[in-house]
């Protein structure tokens, strides 16, 4: 279990309520003297309000997804909620399913395994559950790998675009979004508030710890289905890992495509006074520079802040934070070197490290998963959730060149 250090709920007061007792003060020195006070104005920012509640659906990691429509398109499609997106965005074959011909630009994103220039559509149309937000430029870009990793179609990612124009409270205990307009907000007690830079990408100040304490900048990305990526730079430069602890090769998925990555451990990872230890971390070679070493560390993904209760409030650069009931969940340290696809209606096998679990139990690449355990449901996601038992021996039932054949794979930690 992870050991957590207990943290009193906080206050905090209006700065109209600090400074009340300092002016009433001035006013009577005023008085005594004999001077005409001037009259002081203050503008105060209308109160939010309630706009919409809608549900939501992680996929593994706490990754976020929701239901909205497009447009006059009548069906429902899936989008990522993700605060590492700095704008909106469409899946290319959605795009062409619906029937959407996008615009070419001279622009380009960056994700962990490439550079991609993009399309765009303009002036378009997001109907979410009791709220249409026009105006919006969705970039186009090819999300199969994520649907091929969550099992579910992908249509696009809200990010920035979205994030920016409402005070968003994200409740993951009772798997609501609630969307307020901007304006000044109440928040609630128990929780921590912080103060990140906010361009297009919200980026924090946290503390990494394992051989080295180091402060540093991250990214807080919603859209990571991990609890921290850091850069290889940064890892070397600040000498942060013991060097006796051993690292284990994964590969990793996101936009670009695929990138091999080191999976393990560090011994804290400090968000305020929120304090994790041995905390599962991936550490990549950053050849794109997504991490913007030296100015950041990396990123805090999603399997950390789904620990809390979040409400993001990004006009006024505020994201606050407040434990919820998965606070004190156990991490995921389970390793089996096996990287599962859902391809055509079927789940393969696609990702066999050598010397992994997932090699010394005979697996292979293309592989066809019919059942992990007892479980035939053919579901990626409850797949995924068996093979994260440490220590269980489990028994994958494949169909190989026309064949079935049983195998057993022990789950490793990397604990």
């Amino acid at each position: 279990m992870l050991s957590r250090k207990k943290h009193p709920a906080l206050s905090f007061l209006s700065p109209g309520v600090a400074c009340r007792p300092f002016l009433t003060l001035m006013a009577c020195l005023i008085l005594l003297s004999g001077r005409s006070a001037d009259a002081q104005e203050t503008f105060v920012q209308p109160t939010a309000k309630l706009i919409t509640t809608f549900s939501f659906s992680l996929f593994t990691g706490g990754v976020i997804i929701l239901k909205a429509k497009l447009g006059d398109f009548p069906d429902s499609l899936n989008f990522i909620l993700d605060t590492g997106s700095g704008g909106i965005s469409l899946d290319s074959m959605t795009c062409l399913r619906l029937k959407l011909t996008p615009q070419p630009s001279d622009r380009t994103i960056l994700g962990i395994a490439g550079v991609r220039q993009v399309k765009f559509l303009y002036n378009e149309t997001l109907h979410l559950p009791g709220l249409s937000v026009d105006s919006l430029n969705f970039h186009v870009n090819d999300y199969d790998i994520l649907t091929s990793v969550y099992g579910e179609k992908v249509d696009g990612i809200i990010g920035y675009s979205f994030l920016t124009r409402y005070i968003v409270q994200i409740n993951y205990d009772s798997l609501k979004i609630n969307v307020y307009s901007k304006g000044s907000f109440r928040y609630p007690k128990g929780g921590y508030l912080l103060r990140p830079v906010i361009a297009s990408l919200p980026i924090l100040n946290a503390q990494v710890s394992d051989a080295q304490k180091i402060p540093s900048r991250f990214y807080f990305d919603t859209g990571a289905g991990l609890c921290t990526l850091l850069s290889s730079d940064f890892v070397s430069d600040s000498a942060l890992l013991d060097s006796r602890k051993k690292s284990y090769y994964t590969q990793a998925q996101g936009l670009g495509g695929k990138a091999t990555m080191k999976l393990t451990t560090v011994r804290e990872v400090r968000i305020g006074p929120f304090r994790f230890r041995k905390v599962p971390t991936y550490i990549f070679d950053d050849q794109y520079n997504v991490t913007s070493y030296p100015n950041l560390g990396g990123l805090i993904g999603n399997d950390i802040l789904r620990r809390f209760n979040v409400i993001l409030n990004y006009s006024n650069r505020m994201i606050y934070l407040t434990p919820n009931t998965h606070y004190r969940e156990q991490f995921d340290y389970s390793y089996t070197g096996l990287g599962i696809y859902w391809v055509d209606g079927e789940i393969r096998v696609g990702d066999v490290m050598k010397e992994s679990p997932a090699e010394k139990a005979g697996l292979k690449e293309d592989d066809v998963v019919l059942a992990v355990g007892n479980n035939f449901s053919n579901n990626i996601q409850s797949y995924k959730n068996l093979l994260q038992n440490t220590g269980d021996r489990v028994k994958i039932i494949i169909k190989r060149n026309g064949e079935l054949q049983q195998l057993y794979m022990r789950v490793k930690s990397i604990k």
